[in-house]
């Protein structure tokens, strides 16, 4: 009988043991998280903006080429994906809005790394409010509790953070019960665990996306505004933007109630696209300004050195192309410079001016690519043309 009286134990060691407990229940995370962690409640208030009824017949027959040569109906594409929800609005008009696996339009769903750029949003009406006072300031000003750990946090500052650009050795990459990530996701008092967070590289110098960045903003912005990362939400965009649904923010327990400000954010999905209207309008809800548009235009202007990534929001992939396919670099000499580059061994001429003009080149560029072929009586050449798009 004494043999199996350690066995009695596991459970309880488990059980404590917050992180693995909740890693080795739940293991991969999934949208229904928002069910599995505590809360802030985020409410909506009587005034609810709807968006228009549009032509939603347009779907019903048009086909769409999607890594296939084979044409399919939007939800013959959609229906054997794990989609939940899927929305398509122009001009304040639903043109598609249907919902898959047995959700429904009021269902909430977890966010995941979409409350990165929810995140940001915030941080720029805290500025705009004057609780944060400069997007230069170092982290230490908001988190005093970072003081006295290691020196380059007194060097990390918010920009820092926006553009993922900490140098900590944090790693989202692993899916391990130990790793940086497991540990920040399922564990308790995530202050805690950040605040022993090593430096790999001097702040500003390297880009490497890391979750532990959004939690530092996060945090920062409740402690310089008082409030509950969900409460403010529910103040600055909630109410004035007459979201239809309740939604929540997870937070990392009970006691600290700290917001999983990187992944945390549960709402529905026609909520969501009201954020994406606030963006698309510069930041002007119905004639009421909810954040400034320069912040919105930050956020719009991506840093190619950063795989397109600024102020917790993609606005280019990895190869420097844009939802179009167009290239895009800061300004038109690093877009000759580095497109020169790129093409050297593939293109000998190059005829880099729309209409023979420079572009302006303090300002960013979007560039379109042609490649062709140029012949003559006497030679073959190949060539690539920019033409640039402000």
């Amino acid at each position: 009988m004494k043999r199996f009286i350690p066995l009695a134990f596991i459970p309880i060691f488990i059980t404590s043991c917050t992180t693995l407990y909740r890693g080795a229940r739940y293991w991969d995370a999934d949208i229904t998280d928002h069910q599995i962690f505590p809360f802030t409640e985020i409410n909506p208030g009587d005034s609810v903006f709807h968006f228009a009824e549009g032509n939603t017949s347009i779907f019903d027959t048009l086909k769409i080429s999607y890594r296939t040569d084979t044409a399919k109906l939007l939800n013959q594409i959609i229906e054997p994906s794990s989609t939940h929800a899927f929305i398509v609005i122009r001009n304040d008009s639903i043109l598609f809005e249907n919902y898959y696996e047995g959700y429904q339009r009021s269902d909430i769903s977890t966010l995941f790394s979409v409350s990165k750029s929810v995140t940001s949003l915030l941080m720029g009406i805290a500025i705009d409010e004057g609780y944060i006072e400069s997007v230069d300031d170092p982290i230490t000003k908001y988190i005093p509790e970072l003081k006295g750990k290691d020196p380059n946090f007194e060097k990390l500052t918010l920009q820092h953070l926006l553009d993922m650009r900490s140098g900590t050795n944090y790693n989202d990459g692993s899916s391990n019960p130990f790793s940086h990530i497991a540990k920040l996701y399922y564990g308790t008092n995530q202050l805690a665990k950040l605040k022993r967070l090593k430096f790999e590289h001097e702040p500003g110098e390297v880009h490497n996306y890391q979750s532990s960045s959004t939690a530092l903003l996060g945090i920062a912005i409740e402690k310089a505004t008082g409030k509950e990362l969900g409460k403010y939400l529910e103040e600055k965009v909630w109410l004035p933007m007459g979201m239809e649904y309740r939604a929540t923010w997870s937070v990392d327990d009970r006691r600290h109630r700290s917001a999983k400000a990187y992944c945390g954010l549960n709402a529905t999905a026609i909520d969501l696209a009201k954020i994406g209207r606030l963006y698309l309008n510069k930041g002007v809800w119905n004639g009421k300004q909810i954040v400034s548009k320069e912040w919105i235009k930050r956020a719009e202007t991506p840093i190619v050195e950063n795989d397109g990534y600024r102020n917790q929001w993609w606005s280019i992939d990895a190869n420097a192309t844009d939802s179009l396919g167009s290239y895009y670099f800061p300004d038109s000499l690093s877009a000759v410079r580095n497109m020169t580059e790129l093409y050297k061994n593939k293109y000998k001429h190059y005829l880099v001016w729309k209409d023979e003009q420079a572009p302006d080149a303090t300002k960013p560029w979007r560039i379109v690519v042609y490649t062709g072929t140029f012949r003559s009586d006497t030679y073959e050449e190949q060539y690539m043309r920019l033409i640039f798009v402000d």
